[in-house]
């Protein structure tokens, strides 16, 4: 099983895919910040491919902005059903207004909302940090890289989602 740099400096085990066949995932990148965005998404795709999956097998676009994010997962959830987890991945750096606020609430509600439905995990790769050198430090510096953790955690989940379409629940009290 191989390894990833995890963000306390330890090394983190990408999961085996239970339906590794059938995996599938969508990783909707924000292009602010693309020094940072892309190299969390290429983390996110390193991780995917070491876990068995194929580019045929990934959707991959990027949207104008962080707050378009939740739209993009939106859009996935209706129009890709056999989707097995998407990612999304932005950086918000804080700025002197509130800006910063509005679009770090938005997109977490969003994404609260979606994957309240349960149908697909939306996994939040998100950064939200003070300065550049805090999120350079999260996309592939010493901090490891939250892209690839974003993925570990979509393969957890839909591994969660496939052993638990298997159950068939009993009633508590006949």
């Amino acid at each position: 099983m191989s390894t990833i740099l995890n963000t306390n400096g330890a090394e983190l085990e990408i999961p085996r895919i239970i339906d590794a066949e059938g995996f599938k995932c969508a990783i909707f990148t924000s292009k602010w910040n693309p020094e940072v965005t892309h190299a969390l998404r290429d983390g996110a795709i390193e991780v995917l491919h070491k876990a068995g999956v194929e580019d045929k097998n990934l959707f991959i676009e990027d949207v104008p902005g962080t707050v378009e994010l939740a739209n993009a997962a939106g859009m996935a959830l209706t129009s890709m059903p056999d989707l097995s987890a998407i990612i999304i991945i932005g950086c918000v750096i804080r700025g002197d207004t509130p800006h910063f606020d509005y679009v770090c609430q938005i997109v977490a509600q969003a994404s609260a909302e979606l994957n309240a439905k349960g149908r697909t995990p939306v996994i939040f790769g998100v950064l939200t940090v003070e300065n550049l050198q805090q999120a350079l430090d999260r996309a592939g510096g010493n901090l490891g890289n939250k892209g690839s953790e974003a993925a570990v955690a979509a393969i957890e989940m839909a591994n969660l989602h496939s052993r638990a379409a298997g159950l068939r629940f009993a009633p508590f009290r006949e």
